[in-house]
């Protein structure tokens, strides 16, 4: 494959991938495993990477967010905690995508970075919203964070670990309401 069709099946995945599932509601989000599977793009975001070599090193270091989970400990938080970790975890890496992003040059790492901050910041929207009985106000949850790293590779492998660990249980508690 020559770098033009390259570059142009990259740019033809990313509006594709960008064009389904643009707005899941928060009711989908809980009730339809197909709806979260769909807002996913962590793997087609690892096949583009393949493609593109501009995000091997990125401009400036990521914490990843904390993906390890002790079952005991997690299942004693609160629904509230738990949805509250997760914000935290998200808005922390989607601030430091954001940083990364402003300091790349145009190209292919750029849009991919873009592509990675604007599925964070879907996940952010839609966890925001998610309605909890008994809502209490801003509980405090603790960061945490694992290591900073310039590795788009493994930012992206923490990114689908959080989605799929603390997200998934999240969901699978507030899934019985459905």
């Amino acid at each position: 494959m020559d770098a033009r069709t390259a570059v142009t099946s990259l740019v033809f995945s990313m509006v594709a991938s960008e064009l389904s599932h643009v707005h899941t509601r928060p009711i989908d989000f809980v009730c339809d495993s197909e709806a979260r599977r769909m807002m996913n793009k962590v793997k087609d975001l690892q096949v583009e990477m393949v493609v593109c070599s501009a995000v091997d090193a990125l401009p400036s270091y990521i914490k990843l967010p904390c993906i390890r989970i002790h079952k005991a400990t997690w299942e004693r938080k609160s629904v509230h905690e738990q949805r509250a970790e997760i914000l935290l975890s998200l808005g922390t890496l989607a601030q430091d995508v954001r940083s990364a992003r402003t300091l790349s040059q145009p190209g292919c790492g750029l849009t991919l970075l873009e592509r990675l901050e604007h599925s964070i910041n879907n996940y952010l929207h839609v966890v925001r919203l998610l309605h909890i009985e008994g809502e209490q106000v801003g509980p405090q949850a603790e960061l945490c964070l694992g290591q900073p790293s310039k590795d788009f590779g493994l930012v992206l492998k923490h990114f689908g670990l959080l989605l799929t660990g603390k997200l998934e249980w999240l969901i699978a508690e507030m899934a019985k309401r459905c």
